[in-house]
């Protein structure tokens, strides 16, 4: 979402990394560049103007002018000017027992979705959570939550009988607390715009429940109109916070730069994905450091340690040093990698690697790779060494791919178990250095 914005501010902030004076010269013609890239990513015209004036009179300090690095002392003051324009700190949820979420937003934002994918994150941090259904509306409502429900292992509590929206939620809330849950999230009913009538039912049923948290979930590709409605909720319903889903489409970023801003409301959430494992907890510091091409070390290590199954790679590990690494362990590192996400998506965590682009063919070449192996059968993917012509035939055939397809994935798995053969001995290291400055196309394994 946020590519060209990072792309556009990588460059106007380019020439300034290096500058040995800070002028006003150069000071702001980068800055005018850097008001134009918010404002072709959708910020506000007013936050743009407003943040530019923040970092310009930050910019004149005497501590940045005297600086031994003026230029990276620019971009650590635009760095923290973006994570207050973001919302500051980490906005967690707040106390309660049972606490009580209570799900707003309009069709088509993802709300019933966005429900589901919160209990789910809080089921692994240890928390028993309920879906309520409260959208005795939209056809199919109750069936979603419920299929959602059964998709992620959290219990859904509903009424198809009744159409008494408040009286749902306070049956469904009792039964679910005796039941031994201790997080509650309501799907409330959403409307195609915001009117009094949806506004009225949210009014009498936060006042029936009482729930610490009051979550908006706004579409990140309706752009500044996604700030529009989360101005207009929080001031009729009083909003604890925002989900700001759709973050990995192709909205320019405005929204989630400019929310904070203009409704007042701190976004809590991002939806990155259609998985149900497709939430974050927004962190705007993180988000900062993404926008400017920094990468996200920490989010990619809490995602890893979430997704990844420690155990097993250690096993891995001791497998490679031994030379015992079959297509088998190979099949179960691909898989192992699927669950972080797409190989773009991880690189833009990584400093530095944020503009490195993987194309669909790549992905669709680890597809490939995964589709050939699940091909063999399990005596030839623990031991390669048996798969003549034959054999290569029938597996690139059951995998819809070509025989040289399955010839490469061999050359570079055998590759891969040559170098970790050299790294056996104290010399090992230095055999496979060598072995590595010989090796032809090393950068595909």
């Amino acid at each position: 979402m946020l590519e060209n914005l990072t792309e556009k501010l990588s460059k106007a902030l380019r020439n300034l990394r290096g500058v040995g004076v800070l002028t006003e010269s150069n000071m702001s013609e980068a800055l005018s560049e850097v008001r134009q890239a918010l404002l072709s990513a959708d910020v506000h015209f007013k936050v743009a103007r407003e943040f530019v004036e923040r970092v310009k009179a930050e910019c004149a300090g005497k501590e940045v002018i005297k600086s031994v690095t003026p230029g990276q002392q620019v971009i650590k003051i635009i760095h923290d000017e973006l994570v207050k324009l973001l919302g500051g700190g980490d906005a967690s949820l707040a106390d309660g027992s049972p606490l009580k979420i209570m799900m707003v937003g309009l069709h088509g934002s993802g709300k019933t979705t966005t429900s589901a994918k919160l209990a789910k994150m809080l089921s692994k941090k240890g928390r028993k959570p309920a879906l309520i259904a409260c959208d005795v509306y939209r056809p199919a409502a109750i069936d979603q939550l419920e299929v959602l429900g059964r998709q992620t292992g959290v219990a859904v509590y509903s009424d198809r009988d009744s159409k008494d929206v408040a009286g749902i939620a306070r049956r469904m809330s009792a039964r679910a607390v005796a039941d031994g849950y201790n997080v509650l999230i309501f799907d409330t009913a959403g409307r195609l715009e915001i009117d009094e009538e949806l506004i009225g039912e949210i009014e009498r049923l936060k006042a029936d429940l009482a729930p610490q948290e009051v979550l908006l979930v706004a579409d990140a590709a309706l752009g500044q109109e996604a700030v529009s409605v989360a101005k207009r909720f929080n001031e009729a319903v009083n909003l604890t916070g925002v989900v700001l889903t759709k973050l990995d489409g192709d909205a320019r970023g405005g929204a989630a730069l400019s929310i904070k801003s203009i409704s007042g409301c701190p976004i809590k959430f991002a939806g990155v994905g259609e998985k149900l494992d497709d939430l974050e907890l927004f962190h705007p510091d993180r988000m900062a450091q993404r926008i400017l091409g920094m990468g996200d070390v920490v989010s990619l290590v809490e995602k890893a340690q979430e997704n990844l199954d420690l155990e097993e790679a250690a096993k891995m590990a001791e497998k490679l040093r031994k030379s015992e690494f079959d297509f088998e362990d190979y099949l179960a590192q691909l898989r192992q990698i699927k669950k972080l996400g797409s190989m773009e998506s991880i690189l833009k965590m990584i400093p530095g690697m944020s503009g490195v682009k993987i194309g669909q063919a790549e992905e669709d070449r680890m597809k490939r790779r995964e589709a050939l192996i699940l091909s063999m059968t399990p005596q030839e993917r623990r031991n390669p060494s048996i798969l003549n012509a034959r054999r290569r035939l029938r597996i690139a055939a059951g995998a819809g791919a070509q025989v040289r397809d399955l010839n490469s994935l061999i050359k570079e798995f055998e590759g891969m178990r040559k170098l970790t053969k050299m790294m056996k001995g104290p010399k090992g290291m230095r055999r496979m250095q060598g072995a590595m400055a010989s090796l032809k196309n090393f950068n595909k394994m």
